[in-house]
């Protein structure tokens, strides 16, 4: 079996093409599913966030792998997999474990560093892990991802300056606005990433909150969180939004809802409605889909900041020296983890060469105890058993230790081939997880694009060998 990792993000996808692929929470478990339903996946677990939407997966083969994740993320975009595979990145083997890992860091993130992504990667576990989809390979990655990036997060500054997308989002809006301190905001989403909103309009200096939340308790749960910490803060309904749009200098959109909630009428409507006309509006859209109506931004003193004007603000955003400090960290967990498991997949080896070396060593003192004499003391009899055993095992001691750890580096997976080739032992026995072309230089980027692997996966192309393997094609 091998490691696949198939998505789209905001490196390789433009805020149109996510928000078609976009899966919401209340469908995650039917995809994963109708992931595990397929031919060639065993393992799977879902990560879709405002930035990607990517599969990791344990498959039979690479190219079956491939064709089943594609298939099932397109059918749910709504879309042939042939419009989707520019947008496609996949990583396989080693490549799908360093890019997990980098995205636990917050390397990947649309903004470097950001810390929500580990709760993200913790929820997508806990539903897979609670549909019955993850096995003991995507257990054991998923926590060893998340414990990458807390190492991370702890052992550097990528976050010092506790950077989001909320916080990018209102940044740009309180640029827009001349600064948020004293103005009155409309937060639709309680959820959170409206929790998150709440909490930088709060530092921020806002007056007043007003929340409109599908779920009323969960708003109201809010706003007196609101309260406690001495903001003013209420609720409204959904179908007042109008009116509550007409008071606001702010509204913040997150709810996660599949069809836009703020539409062009009730907008143009709460414009109308507005004592000064002058006044600025100005609207934060973080959701994924939208939620508001693209006609909005065309309304006359309205303003809207979304998660497309972001992407392109942040696209050449480096991390610089913290970034590179938490690359450094990612590299050796990386080849840590790759070692243990090259390491772990050659321990079927060893224990059958053991096996076997106990049954010759029962059957030959079985033939030798028949052979002496029927009156031998039961000490020597028995001292020349365990001499027998003694020996064996020292000479075995010494080729299992060793195979052990040259099976840790890279392409150390021909030494179990070899005994078991030796030994004739079960061939079955699971080959050593292939890793990157170095364990010094993992690649990030390989020389095949996904629309290439979808091709030759239509071709029945043989399964990736080689450096390429472990690359990301995209």
């Amino acid at each position: 079996m091998n490691l696949l990792t198939v998505g789209l993000s905001h490196r390789t996808a433009p805020v149109r093409v996510l928000e078609r692929a976009a899966i919401g929470a209340e469908d995650v478990g039917k995809v994963l599913d109708e992931l595990i339903a397929r031919d060639h996946i065993s393992e799977a677990f879902l990560v879709s966030t405002c930035n990607r939407v990517e599969v990791y997966a344990v498959a039979e083969t690479f190219h079956g792998g491939l064709d089943d994740v594609t298939a099932v993320l397109a059918r749910q975009a709504g879309a042939e997999v042939a419009e989707l595979a520019d947008h496609f990145y996949v990583h396989y083997a080693g490549a799908a474990v360093e890019h997990l890992f980098s995205v636990a860091a917050g390397l990947d993130s649309m903004v470097v560093g950001e810390a929500q992504i580990l709760g993200q990667l913790r929820q997508a576990y806990g539903v897979a892990d609670q549909a019955g989809t993850v096995g003991r390979t995507l257990h054991e990655l998923a926590q060893q991802a998340l414990r990458v990036g807390k190492r991370v997060h702890a052992e550097t500054e990528i976050d010092g300056a506790g950077a989001s997308v909320v916080s990018e989002a209102l940044s740009d809006a309180e640029a827009a606005l001349g600064g948020v301190a004293g103005r009155r905001a409309l937060l639709v989403g309680a959820g959170s990433m409206g929790a998150l909103a709440a909490a930088q309009l709060r530092r921020a200096g806002i007056a007043e909150v007003t929340i409109a939340n599908r779920t009323a308790a969960n708003g109201a749960r809010l706003a007196e969180s609101l309260r406690a910490e001495g903001v003013a803060a209420g609720t409204v309904e959904l179908d007042r939004l109008r009116t509550a749009i007409t008071a606001a200098d702010l509204v913040v959109t997150c709810t996660g809802a599949v069809g836009a909630v703020v539409t062009e009428d009730i907008v143009a409507g709460a414009v109308q409605d507005r004592q000064d006309p002058q006044r600025p509006l100005l609207f934060c859209d973080l959701g994924l889909p939208r939620d508001t109506s693209p006609g909005v931004a065309e309304l006359a003193g309205v303003a809207v900041v979304d998660l497309e004007t972001l992407q392109q603000r942040l696209t050449e955003q480096r991390g610089g020296r913290e970034s590179e400090r938490a690359g450094r960290i990612v590299a050796v967990e990386l080849r840590g983890y790759l070692a243990a498991q090259r390491s772990a997949e050659v321990t079927p080896t060893v224990t059958a060469l053991r096996k076997r070396a106990a049954e010759v060593v029962d059957s030959e003192l079985l033939r030798l105890d028949s052979r002496l004499p029927a009156d031998l003391d039961g000490d020597v009899r028995n001292e020349l058993n365990r001499t027998v055993r003694r020996v064996v095992d020292k000479l075995l001691h010494a080729p299992t230790v060793r195979v052990k750890e040259l099976a840790s580096v890279p392409g150390g997976s021909g030494y179990a081939e070899a005994l078991r080739e030796l030994f004739e032992l079960d061939p079955q026995s699971p080959a050593a997880i292939r890793a990157p072309r170095s364990a010094e230089d993992v690649p990030v980027t390989g020389a095949r694009s996904a629309q290439a692997l979808l091709r030759s996966s239509e071709q029945g192309g043989s399964e990736p060998d080689g450096p390429e393997q472990d690359g990301e094609n995209r």
